[in-house]
């Protein structure tokens, strides 16, 4: 163990009163006698000068924020339509369904399946024989009958000019009336016997009721057709030139629609999917009623289809055109960013970017229009917005033919 001498004791002492003096001296309190003499501000500044000491020298030395790398589009007041899309389904104007009014034998099929037919064309011809002969038979009663009255009325004159001489009694005379009005009936009988069979006998002969394009046969020659509701169809004619196509939209647009249809500027453009061009048409039918449970409405568009665009059952792409604004105020889709607050866009102002909030009306392909937040002379950023801040300093890529310096990033983005 180690043993304190007085010299040891006498250096700790020495040691401890200079320590006290350095601790006085930091703290910034008076340093007593006789340590005021050690020169301690060389070697240890007070605790104030040595905390400011360090963030002035790091305010001197943080290095000032390079300009941002941006690209640039001015805003643009043009014209520009008010549209609404959805998706439709092709439907035919009139979807008529064949089916015989008689049982027979099929003897001919006049059209080939899945042909274009006009109305009139002879679809089907069946067994009508048993029918013609019956037609014959009610014709020749009606002759027999007519040749019947013509002796009748003979009869009654005779009996009408020998009752003016009192040779004849008045019971032979209305019998011989009597006969030709029997005869008369019989005649109006036997000729409405006979129209009934001509009617009859167009049912064997069964013709396009509309013009369109024809299905396939349900049934083919020799086959026997059959009546009723649950008969098989023989086929199915669907009427494509004109066309609608159906769709909805939301209900909070059905003011604007009907003012568009009102007004005559509403245009519907249907695109069937996969095909290379679209149709033009107008609004035929709006819905007596909103669907309460997905809040819209239907309606149809009718289109001219004489190059058959448009087949039924497809879908679409439909794009009602309600009316042109012509001073819309419109920037580039890539400068409205969201944010917290809502959407914005970075504004240019003397190489300074400032946040501006916008409203935003609606987007027509590449470009927005804004109903508020700009005046349309302005410049708006389209990239490098992930890097900006409100008051940032930038610089535009290429101004000038110019590039700008390696150090310097751009980047598309958002910023709240």
């Amino acid at each position: 163990m180690a043993v304190l001498t007085l010299g040891r004791v006498a250096v700790l002492a020495v040691i401890g009163a200079v320590g006290a003096g350095a601790g006085f001296h930091y703290t910034g309190r008076q340093v007593p006698w006789p340590l005021d003499r050690i020169p301690y501000g060389k070697l240890i500044p007070p605790y104030a000068e040595a905390t400011q000491r360090p963030a002035q020298q790091g305010r001197q030395a943080a290095p000032q924020r390079p300009p941002v790398t941006i690209v640039t589009a001015k805003v643009e007041r043009k014209p520009m339509p008010v549209r609404l899309d959805a998706i439709g389904t092709v439907q035919a104007i009139s979807t008529v369904t064949v089916r015989s009014r008689v049982d027979t034998q099929i003897t001919e099929v006049g059209f080939k399946d899945g042909g274009y037919v006009k109305k009139g064309d002879v679809l089907f011809r069946l067994d009508s024989r048993l029918v013609e002969s019956l037609l014959r038979q009610a014709e020749a009663n009606v002759a027999r009958d007519k040749a019947s009255l013509s002796s009748a009325e003979s009869e009654l004159r005779r009996a009408e000019e020998l009752a003016k001489r009192e040779f004849a009694t008045d019971q032979r005379l209305d019998t011989a009336r009597t006969q030709v009005a029997t005869l008369k009936a019989s005649i109006r009988g036997g000729e409405a016997f006979v129209d009934s069979l001509k009617v009859q006998l167009t049912y064997y002969t069964i013709t396009a009721p509309v013009s369109g394009r024809i299905g396939v046969a349900g049934l083919k020659e020799g086959n026997i057709a059959k009546t009723g509701d649950n008969s098989t169809t023989l086929v199915t004619i669907n009427q494509i030139d004109p066309i609608y196509v159906s769709f909805s939209l939301p209900q909070r647009h059905l003011p604007d629609i009907r003012a568009a249809m009102t007004s005559g500027t509403a245009v519907v453009l249907a695109t069937q999917h996969g095909a290379p061009k679209g149709v033009e048409g107008k609004i035929a039918v709006i819905d007596n009623m909103v669907d309460a449970t997905t809040g819209t409405i239907q309606m149809r568009a009718i289109f001219d289809n004489p190059e058959e665009t448009l087949w039924p059952g497809a879908l679409c792409q439909v794009r009602v055109t309600l009316r042109v604004d012509p001073e819309a105020l419109t920037v580039p889709r890539e400068a409205v960013q969201n944010g917290q607050n809502g959407t914005f866009v970075f504004v240019i102002e003397d190489g300074t970017a400032r946040a501006r909030p916008v409203t935003v009306d609606r987007t027509i392909d590449d470009r927005v229009v804004l109903s508020s937040g700009l005046k349309g002379d302005e410049t708006v950023v389209i990239d490098g917005q992930l890097l900006l801040t409100d008051g940032a300093r930038t610089v535009e890529r290429n101004r000038g033919g110019q590039k700008p310096p390696g150090n310097l990033t751009s980047q598309r983005g958002s910023a709240g």
